[in-house]
């Protein structure tokens, strides 16, 4: 049906929309309009805003003294956005004008409802009349940020798939139920191809979707659907496609409103078109409500778009149909050259350094007119009056279509958000098949110079010296299980910054993404300990009894889990690479210094004891210790005792000796597992991204 996109995508969608017209059915509008939008931010400035430790320190006190009153902030007030008021039409497309710095990210960003709560805002934004509070705005307008994070082990098709998956189909069934029961009344057939694609779409929960087909077909992103995404490590897709692929993201699911931000970096001018074309296309077929930003657009991208909005220095200059716009700055006394592109001089007639090129009236002496100016004269200019008119009357909230507004906080269900979650998982496991392989090796290598260096011909368990070596044994064991799961920092830092743009954008909540990272893992736990302890255990010479291996086996499995959700919750409360490495060594060094082998529990001191028994290394180790010298082995009573051997070796090492322990250490154990995968899912869910 779109075989050519630049040829195809506009009767295909005349299709859709006769399809639906010829029934009586309307594609909802949404209208968005803003009022007296100020938008304020504090910030230290000079020196006082290096991140340097005497001035964070500083802050710290400085904070504590501006809550009890004592002082007054240091810092100094900057107004991004000044009293700004417009409408955002349904069914035209607007251009976003203006040089860097002029507010035009943040005005998007208080549009769609995700202004960082640290920014000082007043003013309304309303959907239909409907305030940001009365619906989930993060669903029904698709945010398209200007940074491409992604995740690079997956395919440009997987990428989009998964979107898809997590994004849901919105009204589209519901659509589609109506459409047909309508059909069905007034006896017509519908075209069965665009039958069988309305079919496709309105469909949740598929692995692979149709629209996902489109949107590749649409950005041009066809010749490298099935190529990986890429980053610093891994070879993958160019810039520019990074950055389509960022807008198809957004592009596939069922979101009425199109915020995007600065779309064509990294694009050629000839691909830029054809992106805007096919959204324009989009906007006036269906009904659609977009605000494209674009910083140098050309000047046939340019005269793709309906509307114009200018702003310079946190006002608007323009809002208005793009044919009035040089009108407005003619009566102003400035005028575009013939030859010069339109977006070019919009950007360059407010700015100081080159306003003064475009001075009509060179027999009158020039002065620079600054944006307050612009933005005063637009008030009194006839497009400026026609706003100002729409906006002094209210809009009819009884207008608004009912699925307008998505007042649902998550696109599918629970079951299919935690499905999805652990196909992506699944997916990124095997792409990573390298990390789990070389743990393996690396085990094994551990293993062989542990069997070597702790070799059962020279062990004598005959005596308490012989048991404290044996002891040294299952403590480098742990050691070695407990190590292998710092991998789990680098790991879960890599993948922060895609986790945290996706929550932000209500694709799954934190649980359906900690969720899976913790229970697939859990086989690749059997496997490590496996390699460990059945190539270690007998060689070694640890008691010869088969259930005291497998007890051996259950502890070091629960300590592999134990250690990656520490080290996961690490990396989620760092953020940071640098951070969470410093946590992760100073948490290895704590554990180790009171899991009661360094030191014994009685050398530890009485006001340092809670450290002992909040280790969950402690638990793990007189676990261990409790299952070794409890058995067989080590019943013989030496002269001039009336113990077992075992017990005077535990007791010489201050160890428990209840066969209890064992079963107090697999239950702590799995306490601390729940824990710190708890405490992991908390620091997803509330933490901000760094």
């Amino acid at each position: 049906m779109v075989k050519v996109a630049e040829e195809d995508n506009e009767k295909f969608l005349l299709k859709l929309k006769n399809r639906v017209a010829r029934v009586g059915i309307d594609f909802p509008t949404i209208e968005v309009r803003f009022e007296h939008l100020n938008i304020e931010a504090q910030a230290f400035v000079g020196t006082n805003a290096l991140p340097t430790i005497l001035n964070f320190i500083t802050s710290l006190f400085e904070g504590f003294l501006i809550d009890m009153g004592i002082l007054s902030s240091r810092k100094k007030k900057l107004t991004i956005l000044n009293d700004v008021s417009g409408i955002i039409k349904p069914s035209r497309l607007t251009l976003l004008l203006g040089p860097p710095s002029s507010g035009k990210t943040t005005l998007l960003l208080a549009l769609a409802g995700k202004l960082d709560p640290a920014l000082k805002c007043s003013g309304k934004v309303t959907y239909n009349g409907h305030g940001l509070d009365e619906f989930v705005p993060q669903r029904t307008v698709a945010y398209i940020s200007q940074h491409d994070l992604h995740i690079g082990e997956m395919t440009v098709r997987e990428t989009l798939a998964f979107s898809a998956r997590c994004q849901g189909v919105g009204d589209r069934y519901e659509l589609l139920a109506e459409l047909s029961r309508r059909e069905k009344q007034a006896n017509i057939k519908p075209d069965p191809d665009m039958d069988v694609y309305m079919k496709a779409v309105a469909t949740e929960g598929q692995e692979a979707n149709v629209i996902t087909d489109y949107v590749l077909k649409v950005l041009g992103l066809e010749v490298c659907a099935d190529t990986m995404v890429g980053n610093e490590m891994l070879r993958g897709i160019s810039g520019g496609q990074r950055k389509r692929v960022t807008t198809g993201e957004m592009l596939v699911g069922p979101a009425k409103v199109l915020f995007m931000d600065e779309i064509s970096t990294g694009l050629d001018s000839s691909t830029t078109f054809q992106i805007v074309n096919s959204l324009k296309q989009t906007v006036h077929i269906l009904n659609g409500t977009a605000i494209i930003s674009l910083l140098q657009p050309a000047p046939e991208t340019y005269n793709l778009f309906d509307d114009i909005i200018l702003l310079s220095d946190g006002q608007i200059v323009y809002q208005g149909p793009r044919e009035h716009v040089l009108s407005f700055f003619e009566s102003m006394a400035f005028k575009c050259p013939e030859r010069k592109g339109v977006a070019d001089f919009l950007q360059e007639v407010t700015s100081r350094k080159d306003q003064q090129q475009y001075w009509v009236h060179k027999d009158q002496p020039y002065r620079f007119v600054t944006a307050n100016e612009f933005s005063e004269a637009f008030q009194s200019f006839h497009v400026g009056k026609e706003l100002r008119d729409e906006l002094g009357v209210p809009y009819e909230k009884t207008k608004s279509h009912p699925a307008a507004l998505t007042t649902k906080k998550y696109g599918v269900g629970r079951k299919e958000l935690l499905k999805a979650c652990i196909s992506r998982e699944y997916l990124l496991m095997k792409r990573n098949s390298f990390v789990y392989i070389f743990k393996f090796i690396q085990l094994t290598i551990m293993a062989f110079i542990t069997m070597t260096l702790f070799l059962r011909t020279e062990m004598r368990n005959d005596s308490i010296e012989g048991g404290g070596i044996y002891m040294g044994a299952l403590f480098f064991g742990l050691i070695a299980i407990m190590f292998n799961g710092m991998s789990e920092i680098s790991m879960t830092i890599a993948k922060l910054p895609v986790f945290f743009k996706q929550r932000d954008l209500l694709f799954f909540p934190s649980w359906a993404y900690a969720l899976p990272t913790c229970i697939l893992k859990i086989p690749i736990s059997f496997l490590e300990v496996s390699l460990w302890v059945f190539l270690t255990y007998y060689v070694i010479g640890f008691d010869p009894n088969v259930e005291r291996l497998f007890r051996q086996y259950l502890i070091l499995v629960l300590v592999t889990q134990m250690s990656s959700g520490l080290f996961r919750f690490i990396a989620a409360a760092g953020r940071n690479m640098v951070v969470a490495n410093t946590f992760g060594a100073f948490a290895l060094l704590i554990l180790f210094a009171l899991g009661g082998f360094v030191l014994s529990r009685e050398d530890i001191k009485k006001w340092w004891i809670w450290g002992y028994w909040i280790s969950p290394m402690m638990y793990g180790q007189n676990a261990l210790m409790v299952n070794e010298f409890l058995g067989n082995q080590w019943r013989r009573i030496l002269p001039g005792s009336n113990e077992p051997l075992g017990i005077t070796i535990l007791k010489s090492r201050g160890f428990f000796q209840d066969p209890r322990w064992y079963w107090f250490g697999v239950g702590g154990l799995l306490g601390f597992i729940v824990l710190f995968n708890f405490f992991y899912t908390m620091a997803l869910a509330y933490l901000k991204r760094e």
